[in-house]
């Protein structure tokens, strides 16, 4: 294999997507690999600050991570952070098979779950972890 320059690197189209049958929808999804940047809010988005403190946010777990997949025909997100709670109005059978897709996609394995949920409050630690100002 070739070194690759940053112009090979950045004219490779690597976000994917994947069709996920929805019948109790009436029809299909397109799921797609988060970028980088998304994934990163994604995983902040997990975390709250307020003042010093920083407390895991599980509420909505699946829907937030479905909203960032889910996209149209041209790639283009289907629901907007602001929408979150649309989605997670929506059956939990059908997220859960959306989420797995989601998970196995994006490459987040049993391990990265666990780490972004397996602290208590009380043990995160404001260094260990960084969150922009803006999620």
């Amino acid at each position: 294999m070739a070194i690759l320059t940053k112009e090979q690197i950045v004219a490779v189209n690597d976000i994917t997507t994947e069709t996920v049958s929805v019948p109790e929808w009436g029809g299909y999804v397109l799921v797609k690999v988060m970028s980088g940047t998304e994934r990163d809010a994604f995983e902040s988005s997990i975390f709250e600050q307020k003042g010093k403190d920083i407390q895991r946010n599980l509420g909505n777990l699946r829907a937030k991570l479905v909203s960032k997949c889910l996209v149209d025909e041209k790639g283009n997100r289907l629901f907007s952070d602001k929408e979150i709670e649309i989605i997670g109005k929506k059956s939990a059978k059908v997220l859960d098979r959306i989420y797995e897709v989601c998970v196995k996609l994006n490459g987040i394995g049993p391990k990265d779950v666990e780490e972004l949920t397996k602290n208590s409050v009380g043990e995160l630690k404001e260094d260990s972890i960084s969150i922009s100002p803006e999620s």
